[in-house]
Order: structure tokens, then sequence, then C-alpha cells
């Protein structure tokens, strides 16, 4: 795979652009210790070309909406943040040319309209009306060196991950130790021929696809979250003969995959609606507001250490739809429709949340939760999954009741009406495993062997009755992510051998 056509990175030194400032240390190491900063310039020219309209129009708009989520504050900046920012890039280094450039004068603070449908020259942007349009990256104690272009100078085992609409995504390893994903504008991708095609202009086209990219990266600076994938850095350089490129530097996690999800234990499929609900509370009542995803489909998330996270934001919305009537308020899928109320605000009330909720109950709740539940739970997950497809509740009780879910099967409070004395006898020994006779079961941790999770040795018990082949099962030292822990059910005992480390229980009778 030739690396030139990754943007943001190349392995040719003599092809590379850099701009950046000299690197800057601090004693107390909470400072920068790089920054590559573009500066507005002084002047605005004052005939802007407009050879474009509705192209300039889209990007004016797509830029528009990174500001408007620049301008909202995080959580640390209520009391101000006393650390200087990493890299420093203006959001309008990346509408320079072309079409593009009248939007440079349009900026003003009183964000007076702007007409695209005519030639007409605009006022010089006063210096002192010019917006400050950093993407501020700021270092933290938690995160004290975000990435930039000399940390991926050298990567090794690049891997094309996917692409979609808009982006391109590579897996990289950085020092030949940390992998990360690598996001760019994908040049041959639906956005980017589609514009070309319509508009000959490469380079504007460019400057509108990467705006979601720039869009992204806010969202991620903005909402930190346990479920919401980690932003290391970026990097800008010059790559296929278009100036600026962008490269985000993000954590990595495994594609989502249904069919393979399906065929795990319950309890991991749990703790992947979990974690997904977890996710859509925060986005309820996000420092943002309310935030809708509007793609949202499986290939939207990734797992990390047995958690999901959501991995693409660019199509992320905080805005909540107008309405002069609940009429307005119409939410359309594939299967049934709902009419949510019209508040006295003129919005339609938790519009966004509901969009998400059911977006989860119709891609992930229906599939994941109810089968192969443990038998006293299901009344409760029934009653999930029917309240969320009906919209009856919200995502707060939804992640009450899951909540309240994951405290019955922790702490075994799923046995109390179902465990019954064992029909059969065991043998316990001490310091002995059995490394054969393995038989197969469903949903097993292990492909090989029937290797399940359980809460206490009577459930272990109960589950080697219901198994017509087990005639014994071996504790291992691993427990999951809810404490339970994990056995080996054996369908026989000819391969009993010492193990210092494993206790056995033997059926000797019926």
């Amino acid at each position: 795979m030739n690396l030139l056509f990754i943007p943001g990175f190349e392995h040719h030194q003599s092809n590379r652009v850099h701009r950046s400032d000299q690197e800057e240390e601090h004693a107390d190491h909470l400072q920068p210790r790089a920054a590559e900063r573009r500066v507005h310039r002084d002047s605005v020219s004052a005939e802007p070309r407009s050879s474009h309209p509705d192209l300039a129009r889209q990007i004016h708009e797509r830029y528009n909406e990174v500001v408007r989520y620049r301008q909202h504050r995080a959580p640390w900046s209520e009391a101000g943040n006393p650390l200087r920012p990493l890299e420093r890039r203006r959001l309008m280094d990346l509408a320079q040319r072309g079409s593009s450039e009248q939007l440079k004068a349009a900026e003003m603070m009183n964000s007076r309209p702007v007409d695209f449908n005519h030639g007409s020259s605009f006022s010089p942007l006063p210096a002192k009306a010019k917006l400050d349009f950093d993407i501020n990256l700021n270092r933290n104690m938690h995160n004290p060196s975000l990435m930039g272009c000399s940390d991926i100078d050298n990567v090794t085992n690049v891997q094309y991950l996917g692409s979609g609409y808009t982006k391109a995504v590579y897996k990289a390893t950085i020092n030949e130790t940390f992998s990360v994903a690598l996001k760019s504008v994908d040049f041959g991708g639906h956005d980017m021929e589609n514009c070309v095609k319509k508009y000959a202009s490469p380079e504007d086209c460019y400057r509108l696809a990467s705006y979601k990219i720039v869009k992204e990266m806010t969202l991620l600076q903005r909402l930190q979250h346990p479920h919401i994938i980690k932003l290391h850095g970026y990097c800008y350089q010059d790559s296929n003969d278009i100036t600026d490129t962008l490269t985000a530097i993000t954590e990595l996690g495994n594609p989502l995959e249904m069919i393979q999800l399906l065929q795990t234990s319950w309890e991991e499929r749990f703790r992947i609606c979990l974690s997904l609900v977890r996710l859509l509370h925060y986005l309820a009542h996000s420092p943002l507001g309310s935030i809708t995803l509007l793609d949202f489909r499986p290939r939207q998330f990734v797992i990390v250490d047995g958690e999901l996270k959501v991995t693409d934001l660019d199509d992320a919305s905080a805005d909540e739809a107008p309405c002069s009537s609940s009429a307005d308020c119409f939410m359309e899928f594939p299967a049934r429709n709902f009419t949510l109320h019209c508040s006295s605000q003129g919005l339609c009330q938790s519009i966004n949340e509901k969009r998400n909720l059911y977006n989860a109950y119709r891609f992930f709740f229906t599939y994941l939760l109810p089968h192969s539940a443990p038998t006293a739970l299901r009344p409760l997950l029934d009653r999930i999954v029917n309240s969320t497809g009906e919209l009856r509740w919200g995502i707060d009780e939804t992640l009450s009741e899951l909540e309240k879910l994951l405290h019955l099967y922790s702490n075994g409070l799923y046995l109390q009406n179902t465990t019954q004395a064992p029909r059969a006898e065991y043998k316990r020994v001490v310091g002995a495993s059995i490394a054969g006779d393995n038989y197969r079961c469903w949903p097993s941790y292990n492909h090989e062997g029937c290797l399940l999770s359980v809460f206490s040795i009577q459930e272990a018990m109960d589950v080697c009755e219901s198994h017509g082949q087990c005639h014994a099962f071996v504790l291992t030292n691993q427990t999951t992510w809810t404490g339970h822990q994990l056995i080996f059910f054996k369908a026989g005992t000819a391969s009993l051998v010492p193990d210092p480390d494993k206790v056995t229980f033997l059926r000797v009778t019926g």
C-alpha cells in the first residue's frame, strides 16, 4: 500500500511540509512539548471569489456548525483552564482558497448574513472583530501529551480498516508498541468524488469534507466519557497536492461484529447493552445539550477491552427539532413511527434522546438482551425491551432498570427462586484438573469446550446437572467483569491430572 495516499503522514520526509513552532518545555511538564499553529492572516480580501455559491454555502454551514460546538464551554472551562494548548490551529485555515475565500470576510461577531448568490464584495474583517477559531486540544493531568505529526513519522504495521462516505480509517503502530487509529478524508470516497464531479474544485471539496473530521475532533474534546473513544492527537501537513490535510489520531478498537456478538455469552452481550445505555444517558445530559447520533449503525461502534465505545461522531448533532405543533415532531423508522410532544419552548420534547433510544432498541436490545438470559431475569429483560421499543421510557428509566439488573446478576440474586438442592453428589478434589474430556455448549467462552461463568458452586452444580454430558467441572482462577467465576464443564474424568491452581468437582451420583 502506498502510504502517500494516507493524508496526514508520509514516510518520505522530502515530500512533507510541516508548519510548526519551536518546541517548548516547562519545568512542571504541564506545558506543551510542541505546538503546531497557523495564525489567521490580519487582513481579509475585500473582494472574495464566488465561483461556486452552493459549495461556498455548504462550507460556510459546516464551518458554523464546528464553531457552535467550539463556543460551548467544556466543564473545566467554567473555572478557566490554566494549561496552554498543545497544538493551536485556526479553523479558518481550512477555508482559505477558492470559493471559501468569502467565508473569512463573512464571519462577523454579529453573525451578519452572507449572500452566496451574488458576487458582491464584503468589507474586510476588522481586526478587533476576529473570532478565535483555534482548536484547543488542551493537556491536562490525565492526558499529559497529545500526539502530533512527529509521532506518526515512522508508524509501522499500517492496515486499512475501512471507509465511509467521508473518511478512511487505518490502523497503525507508533514506536512499535502503541496501536492507534488514523482518520483522514478519503480522496476516493463518496463525498469527495461526488463533490469534485459536481464542482471541479478538489481543494474546496477537501475543505468541505475535512470539516467533518474537525467537528469530530471538537466533539471528542468536549465529550469525554468512558464509552467515547479518546482523541490522542492530530496532524496537519501538505499531501496529495492539497495543503493542510488533516489526520486525526484516535484510540483503536475492534469492529463490532453482530454475528460474532450473538455467539458470545449473555453476560457479555448484556455488558454491550449496558455500555450503550450509559453512553446514551451521557449524551442526553452532555455539556453540549442532548446529542443524537444521526448515523446509528453498529459499524459506528467498536469494542475496547470488552466495553462498547462510539467511534464516529461526525454525524452527531445537538440540534433539537423546532416545532409549532406535535405534528412537526414526527419520527419515522422502518418498522414504526412516533409523534412526540411539542414543548412550550417550540422544540420537539426529548427527540434526540428518544431517537437514540429507539435505535438502541432496534439495533441492539432486540438481538442481544433476551436470548439465553438467566430465567429469573427474563421478565425484567422483556419489560426493558418492550418499554424501549414503545418509547414508554426515557433514557433515565432505561439506565435505572439496567443498573438494577446488573445488581441482581452480580450478586447472584437471580438464583434465589431458581436454585434447588443438587440431585447429584460431588467429590471435591483440590489441586487437580481435567486436561481433556471436553464437550461443546452454547454460549461458551471457549469454542473448543464448555466454559461458562457462574456465581457460585451451587450454580455450577445446577449447570452440570442440566447438561447430559457433564460429569465434572473445574474451577478456574478467572473471573468475568461482574465477578462471576469461569468454570470448565467436562464430559468425563479420565484425564484427571495434578494442578496446584485448580479445584475439580467430580460427579459421583445422579
